[in-house]
């Protein structure tokens, strides 16, 4: 070596030295570094870098190579191993820096996404506007139920715990039609498709971990789709309906953008390690140089040279290499495509790809054509077109760089937020803070059921009453009361870190409940005296035609028929007494028929056509002597101008006209029995014969009670207002017991 070349040499490291000098701590402010951490399955990149107005600035980075396979399709299975490298990475940079590294941030795969789409409605009140409670209930009930559907899928055995890291809806309905909005409108039923994003506490433990074995604080996690989508497609390109692919060794993780946001996640289960070990595999090699070969090939050389396991050195042609692992490329191809297809419906307007398994000659072209697009909409996305990250290290040059960046440049988006620790009804738990967060996120991970966010109304009783339908309106439902820091809040409420949130569930209203004697108009009892028999007045109640209790409750359906003698009017229709046929007064005085009886009243009514005659005249009729009563008809003026008992002088005049009820025929005569004794009665009235009218042809006393009167009809107890018909059999007497 020439002492010129010995000389460029030094100069080159007093160079590189000073260069390294410039990035010492008393230059930067370590509180305003970012350390952030790609903890791939091939390699653990580190970069720190700082906000430089509206640009980030990478100032340092490092690439190391894991020892072993510790890492498996982005899972870490080597806590230990990864640890190890992890420590280097981290040591390496402190070198460079000339300052410790205590906080990192970190970002977990996209192979442990999992996305549920689902739909959701409920019934809801027409006659309310609908409001953001009752919408944001619907939203958390479509999370649960995406909860549920994992539950489902995944064994016992294997049941892990996701939380919830996004979601979005997809459509909304109001009546079943899609509705871009659902408060203020009014409407029977409400729906809504919800894309729900989750991540399993599991992947996250075991980051902290290993975090945890070299010292370093986790300030920051983020998905790595998330963090490769916020550098790769920044937020005005989301207008477009782009995806992004990151390939890395063992897994692919998408995300697609449409609209202004990012609409769906997804993993595929292949990668860059297919390609490698169907190398590994065909050339009798090791996974490490099989890897160095698939490198090789992107840099476009003719030849390859490697040594196999069994120690022969080879070289062999590119084009060789290519034919070999082509059915594995189209594979990852085929894959990648469907994958965007089922997630996108259609073929995007263009695709990302990122990851350093993007590299792999001819998959972009492939990826293009199955999708049906033309060559130059699909590309490999490199540091060229970072519009807000400045980078000046060459070992970030390729798309393999897209993801540690953006796990950068996230963590300065969300500024040491990763998770934060609330308590709901005292128990605790921790949200991880991918966006911002309300209650409603924090109430999905205790289970909580929306349902008990809205109070339902009591249930209804419908029934009929005296022909006229008739409703009893359930009590209102109450909502759930909810509060952050004994401050009134709702589920939009924004949490902070130690939030103290307090749910006190929604009360259902009771349902509806009445008893038959709050349809009655009056409840009292009274007593009065009818045509000297003593009645008593109480309603009767009837429900789908049976007699009821007073106390009975109305059923929903129920058919219910009241009758209630309140006033005159209803006395004399009970009693079907036609007030153009008789004088009706009570005590002694003629009232109108809204006249409210009262107890004690004596009603009095006498025909206007007939007058009762007392005949003490024995006619032997079937051998029985009886001392009948007998009415005769007369005019009504000789009975008024009769002031002396003269007319009975005329009985005899009469005596062929009247005849014993126990003989009388015809239409309106009632042939009976009382106490044992055949009776005939004539009615010459047109309303019907009832059982208080028997006391006008028997010898009973009613003034002198003798114990409690007893009144039978049939053989069953009796009222006084029951009809009497032809051929009843009527019992009257004292009950002294």
């Amino acid at each position: 070596m020439s002492a010129k070349s010995s000389k460029s040499k030094i100069i080159d490291k007093a160079a590189d030295k000073a260069k390294n000098s410039s990035l010492k701590k008393d230059t930067i402010n370590q509180e305003d570094i970012i350390f952030a951490l790609d903890i791939g399955t091939r390699t653990v990149i580190g970069i720190v870098g700082v906000q430089e107005k509206d640009k980030f600035k990478v100032i340092a980075s490092e690439i190391v190579e894991h020892k072993s396979r510790s890492m498996l399709d982005g899972q870490i299975h080597d806590i230990e191993g990864v640890a190890l490298v992890v420590k280097e990475v981290r040591e390496r940079l402190e070198k460079k820096l000339g300052m410790s590294l205590s906080k990192v941030a970190i970002a977990a795969a996209g192979r442990v996404l999992k996305t549920c789409q689902v739909h959701v409605e409920r019934e809801c009140d027409s006659t309310k506007e609908i409001d953001l409670e009752l919408v944001s209930s619907l939203e958390l009930e479509g999370i649960q139920r995406a909860q549920a559907v994992f539950d489902d899928e995944i064994s016992k055995e294997e049941r892990t715990r996701f939380y919830c890291v996004g979601y979005s809806v997809v459509n909304y309905y109001l009546d079943d039609y899609v509705i871009s909005a659902l408060a203020g409108h009014r409407g029977k039923k409400v729906g809504a498709d919800i894309l729900a994003t989750f991540l399993p506490h599991a992947v996250i433990d075991s980051m902290y971990t290993v975090m945890n074995r070299v010292g370093l604080e986790v300030v920051s996690l983020t998905l790595e789709p998330i963090a490769a989508i916020n550098v790769a497609i920044p937020k005005d390109l989301r207008l477009l309906n782009l995806a992004l692919v990151d390939i890395g060794a063992g897994t692919s993780d998408m995300a697609i953008t449409r609209d202004g946001s990012i609409v769906a996640y997804g993993m595929i289960p292949i990668a860059g390690d297919e390609i490698t070990e169907k190398i590994a595999h065909h050339y009798l090699v090791d996974f490490n140089t099989a890897e160095k070969i698939k490198i090789l090939l992107s840099e476009k050389k003719d030849k390859i040279a490697f040594t196999d396991v069994l120690g022969i050195k080879r070289t062999v042609e590119t084009a060789e290499v290519m034919e070999v692992i082509k059915p594995a490329v189209e594979l990852l191809a085929q894959t990648v495509a469907e994958k965007i297809l089922e997630y996108n419906h259609k073929a995007p307007n263009a695709v990302f790809l990122v990851g350093g398994g993007s590299q792999i000659p001819c998959l972009t072209e492939l990826i293009a054509s199955k999708l049906g697009l033309t060559d130059d909409r699909v590309v490999v996305r490199r540091k060229e077109f970072f519009s807000k990250v400045k980078v000046s290290s060459k070992k970030l040059a390729g798309p393999d760089a897209i993801t540690p960046i953006g796990i950068a440049v996230t963590s300065q988006m969300q500024r040491g937020h990763d998770f934060i620790s609330v308590a709901i009804n005292g128990q605790k738990v921790r949200l991880f803070n991918s966006k911002k967060l309300v209650v409603a996120d924090a109430l999905v991970l205790i289970g909580f059921n929306p349902r008990d966010l809205i109070g339902k109304n009591g249930k209804n009783i419908d029934f009929e009453l005296n022909g006229v339908r008739k409703t009893v309106m359930g009590e209102t439902g109450n909502s759930a009361q909810i509060f952050v820091n004994d401050k009134p809040a709702n589920l939009e409420t924004v949490l902070n870190n130690g939030d103290d949130i307090k749910i006190l569930p929604a009360v259902d209203g009771a349902d509806a409940k009445i008893k038959a004697s709050e349809l009655v108009k009056d409840i009292s009892v009274r007593r009065i005296c009818l045509n000297g028999a003593q009645i008593t007045l109480e309603p009767k109640i009837f429900i789908n035609g049976k007699s009821a209790d007073i106390n009975e409750n109305i059923q929903n359906g129920d058919i219910v028929n009241i009758e209630e003698i309140i006033t005159m009017g209803d006395l004399i229709k009970v009693c079907e007494i036609d007030p153009s046929e008789f004088d009706i007064k009570v005590n002694g005085t003629e009232v109108p028929q809204d006249y409210i009886l009262k107890d004690s009243d004596e009603v009095e009514y006498i025909s206007k056509k007939f007058k009762k005659i007392d005949v003490d005249y024995n006619i032997d009729i079937n051998n029985n002597d009886n001392n009948d009563d007998y009415y005769i008809e007369d005019e009504i003026e000789t009975a008024e101008n009769n002031e002396s008992d003269s007319n009975y002088g005329n009985m005899d005049s009469y005596a062929e006209e009247a005849k014993p009820r126990d003989v009388l025929t015809g239409e309106n005569c009632l042939n009976i029995i009382v106490n044992g004794e055949n009776m005939s009665i004539k009615n010459n009235n047109d309303s019907k014969f009832i059982f208080v009218d028997i006391f006008n042809y028997i010898d009973f006393d009613l003034s002198k009670p003798k114990g409690n009167i007893v009144l039978k009809l049939n053989g069953k107890n009796a009222a006084f207002t029951d009809i009497v018909n032809s051929g009843d059999v009527i019992d009257i007497y004292w009950d002294k017991n």
